[in-house]
């Protein structure tokens, strides 16, 4: 009798159930947990809450909670895809794949936003799109506070945190958080980039890389900071900037304890700690920590310079050169610095500031411990100590520690002077020569040496006077063993030693051995005297001339320098110490015909010229006949030029010598031999 009743009623069971399982599933959050219709769905759903998987993957090892998902996922592990489309040809494993792909073809968006009318083609994607209007975000982590609107997306990120990495790649074994990027990382082993750019041609493994690509083209932006407006191609570029204004850093290096506002900026890091260089140029073999610093390396070797200014053509390798540059167009100086409220176009510039006002310099030399303030300024420096100039010029095969220098000297081939002085109108090849110019004229001197009190017009030049107090003489001659405070002192000694005098004139044909004394001479035929005394006018063609001529003005006697053998006093040190060669038996210079040895270089000028039957002076070609009726003495001003001349080539010339020297007056426009 009990199993007559009860037919009838399993049968009307079952047709309940038939027609339940055609109905929408209603869930209803409530305080006390969900309402479900349908027993067959209670039992199911009790299994979330209690952890019951009874369906377990033999591959894998996964459990799910019903027998149609774990059919679903060994589709994973057989690649069996049997559904197709029938319109482009593409497979895949289960048929709700296949009717979302096939939307894409109708164009089909069902399911529309009831806030703003976007449409969707699936259900799942309006239901995320409707976060974004409710700014809801159901997942959150508990470690670094991220938050998900998916709980696919939660469970992924959980993965970074506890390094699991489930999906593993049957060829390099290189593990990964989600089955998506699994399949990303197979095209690499397959050389396979199905996706193309039509503008440039690259190419990419997923589709989501070239429509994230083709914004740079395009120039679109559609992500902007609600703080600051500024905006960005890639979303994930808007939440790292996001952390510049909140000061967030989550990641946090585990050896140094460091903290970062991205996973990106955190794996770089900790380079550092191993040393790894994975990425290595194949033309040189340096290693790089970043691959996209060994691209901009490459770029070296290749010259390529791809990105263009659309203002003045200039081109750069990186990108954000380009940037920066685009601001000198502008005028867009955002960088300010607050203690003199200068402004920079890029940070990098206002930090280098900055260290003028702190006095930080933190790259050191390891060869002389000298600091630099930038690290640029420390390469240059150690090329002193290397001796090396990659710099060389293509005409006269000079070379060159810096690119600026071999620059100024390319203009003396051009003959190229863009820097004009505004007062006189003489022009320079460098702005750095314009400056120690201009000095002349305002007679400004603002570096003073703490000891003896001197002034100089320039940095470097007060440098090298402190040489003098601290007796530092680091370059010797092979030669003599004579020891000079600069490298140029000793390389323009040499050419004592080597006879080589590179400044020819071009008019008259003589040769000098030092720049400054060829200027010098040139002026005999400009006429031109630069160098004038405030007091009367007077002109003088070399500076020390003038200075000589001022201690009339002022009653200043001529300073004594007295040798502490014989009491003999000289009105110059390099006179002195000619002269203490006499008492050491010293001599010098030695004749490389006869091997006669002197005490002075002028001596030993003076003998040469027996050999070569030269004679001692000869007259300027000028086309005009002396005049008999002129005195043949040089007048006083005029031999102080002819002294200061000579001293200043040679600084063995004693003093005493030229002051009572006569020659005829046609030579007093010339320098003596």
């Amino acid at each position: 009798m009990q199993t007559t009743m009860l037919k009838p009623v399993i049968k009307l069971h079952r047709i309940d159930l038939s027609m339940e399982s055609k109905l929408q599933v209603k869930m209803n959050s409530l305080q006390r947990g969900k309402t479900i219709t349908g027993k067959s769905i209670v039992v199911r759903h009790k299994k979330v809450h209690t952890g019951e998987r009874q369906f377990s993957c033999e591959t894998c090892g996964k459990s799910f909670i019903r027998a149609g998902h774990l059919k679903q996922h060994q589709v994973v592990h057989t690649g069996e895809k049997p559904y197709s489309c029938e319109q482009c040809g593409k497979r895949f494993g289960l048929v709700s794949k296949l009717n979302r792909h096939r939307t894409l073809h109708t164009g089909e968006k069902p399911f529309s936003c009831e806030k703003c009318g976007m449409c969707f083609a699936q259900h799942s994607a309006l239901k995320s799109h409707e976060h974004i209007h409710t700014r809801e975000e159901l997942y959150c982590c508990d470690k670094c506070g991220k938050k998900y609107l998916h709980k696919d997306s939660f469970r992924n990120h959980m993965r970074i945190h506890t390094t699991e990495n489930p999906w593993c790649c049957d060829q390099c074994g290189q593990g990964f958080t989600s089955y998506y990027y699994l399949k990303v990382h197979r095209q690499i082993h397959m050389d396979q980039k199905p996706h193309c750019c039509e503008q440039c041609g690259k190419t990419f493994t997923i589709k989501a890389s070239l429509l994230k690509h083709k914004r740079i083209h395009t120039g679109e932006k559609p992500y902007s900071c609600e703080i600051c407006g500024k905006c960005f191609n890639r979303s994930g570029h808007l939440k790292l900037h996001m952390r510049v204004h909140t000061g967030e850093k989550p990641y946090c290096c585990d050896q140094c304890g460091k903290r970062f506002g991205g996973e990106g900026a955190l794996k770089k890091h900790r380079r550092v700690h191993t040393g790894e260089k994975p990425y290595s140029c194949d033309q040189c073999g340096i290693s790089f920590t970043q691959n996209s610093t060994l691209t901009m390396h490459q770029r070296t070797h290749t010259g390529e310079k791809p990105f263009r200014c659309d203002q003045c053509g200039r081109t750069f390798r990186q990108i954000s050169h380009l940037r920066i540059h685009k601001r000198h167009h502008t005028g867009d100086k955002r960088y300010s610095c607050d203690q003199c409220v200068k402004k920079f176009y890029d940070s990098g510039s206002l930090k280098k500031h900055q260290r003028t006002h702190t006095g930080e310099k933190p790259f050191a030399c390891v060869t002389c411990w000298k600091t630099f303030n930038q690290e640029g300024y420390l390469k240059i420096h150690q090329r002193f100590h290397t001796g090396e100039r990659p710099y060389g010029c293509d005409q006269c095969g000079k070379s060159f520690h810096t690119k600026n220098g071999l620059r100024v000297h390319q203009r003396s081939h051009m003959g190229e002077k863009p820097y004009c002085c505004d007062l006189c109108g003489t022009g320079f090849g460098s702005k750095q020569s314009l400056k120690s110019h201009r000095t002349i004229h305002s007679g400004e001197k603002p570096y003073c040496c703490d000891q003896c009190g001197k002034t100089f017009a320039l940095k470097g030049r007060l440098t090298l006077h402190q040489k003098i107090h601290t007796g530092e003489k680091r370059h010797g001659c092979d030669q003599c063993g004579k020891r000079f405070h600069t490298k140029a002192d000793l390389k323009i000694h040499q050419r004592t030693h080597t006879g080589e005098k590179p400044y020819c004139c071009e008019q008259c044909g003589k040769k000098s051995t030092t720049l400054c004394t060829h200027k010098e001479h040139q002026r005999i035929h400009t006429g031109e005297k630069p160098y004038y005394c405030e007091r009367c006018g007077r002109m003088f063609r070399v500076l020390s001339a003038l200075k000589q001529h001022q201690r009339i003005h002022t009653g200043q006697k001529r300073p004594r320098f007295s040798c502490d053998q014989c009491e003999k006093s000289f009105t110059k040190t390099s006179s002195l110490s000619q002269h203490k060669r006499i008492h050491a038996g010293e001599k010098a210079y030695c004749c490389d015909q006869c091997g006669e040895k002197f005490t002075a270089l002028s001596d030993l000028k003076v003998h040469q010229k027996l050999h070569t039957r030269e004679k001692p002076h000869h007259r300027i070609p000028t086309g005009e006949k002396p005049d008999p009726t002129r005195t043949t003495c040089i007048k006083q001003e005029e031999a102080d030029d002819l002294q200061d001349l000579s001293s200043d080539e040679q600084p063995g010339v004693m003093g005493g010598v030229m002051s009572n020297y006569q020659c005829p007056l046609d030579f007093q426009e010339e320098e003596p031999a």
